[in-house]
């Protein structure tokens, strides 16, 4: 049994869109994973950051911050 050029042509655009939507759902569950567990911003990166821009940030303040950043998701 032979295949033809255009068969084989198919089966590899197949492939490929295969392995393009494998590849994508794949990354992206791994990303959700990584950024639940490495949050880009916690409590003291807003301290430093409140602390630089010339206020004295009390506990509440920190945790409206990162309330509003989890909020965002």
């Amino acid at each position: 049994m032979t295949m033809t050029l255009g068969h084989e042509i198919l089966l590899i655009v197949i492939g490929l869109i295969i392995g393009a939507i494998l590849g994508f759902v794949l990354s992206r569950i791994f990303m959700k994973k990584y950024l639940q567990k490495n949050p880009p911003i916690n409590e003291q990166m807003i301290k430093i950051m409140m602390s630089q821009m010339g206020r004295k940030p009390n506990q509440k303040q920190i945790n409206q911050m990162m309330k509003a950043m989890n909020n965002v998701k």
